[in-house]
């Protein structure tokens, strides 16, 4: 089924159609709350939080944009919320899939400091790259995810990217 036919049955009630719907965007869910958040605990609270959301609100969803980025749009701001309740940056043991490092404990340092790059940015930046790398949703779903135009979109990537460059260059 594609996902118009499994929102239409979800709207009826259904909730394995719901739990096929959001299963093809685990992945990239998961992976927007976690490096929003910046630990585990966090981006499971904020994925239940979003996954409850996009439930009880898909009689909202209007189908202008694709179901995936209205879902990754909820999570982002699902994490957001988190991040502003709790504040603090708890470290937890990640692996972002670079396999090339030599050790776990230099694979550990390396999270670390992209993580603690990654707090640092200002919330706009920090969802606007994550949504880009994390979610690899276009600059235009991004500008729709966050309500601005596409250049204001390129622009903080940009600026988030040169931040987290200057942040996690070694220092001489």
């Amino acid at each position: 089924m594609n996902d118009d036919e499994l929102i239409e049955q979800c709207r009826a009630g259904d909730t394995a159609a719901f739990g096929e719907l959001v299963g093809a965007y685990r992945t990239r869910t998961w992976a927007v709350c976690l490096q929003i958040t910046g630990n585990r605990h966090d981006a499971e609270d904020a994925l239940q939080d979003a996954l409850t959301a996009a439930w009880q609100n898909l009689d909202k969803f209007r189908g202008t944009a694709k179901f995936s980025t209205w879902l990754h749009r909820i999570a982002a701001n699902a994490a957001l919320a988190t991040v502003r309740r709790r504040r603090e940056v708890m470290v937890d043991e990640i692996d972002l899939g670079a396999s090339s490092e030599p050790t776990v404990a230099d694979r550990v340092v390396d999270v670390d400091a992209v993580r603690r790059a990654l707090a640092d940015l200002p919330d706009e930046y920090r969802t606007a790259v994550v949504l880009r790398e994390y979610a690899q949703l276009s600059y235009a779903e991004i500008a729709e995810h966050q309500g601005i135009p596409v250049q204001t979109v390129k622009s903080r990537i940009n600026r988030a990217r040169t931040r987290l460059v200057e942040a996690l260059a070694p220092a001489v």
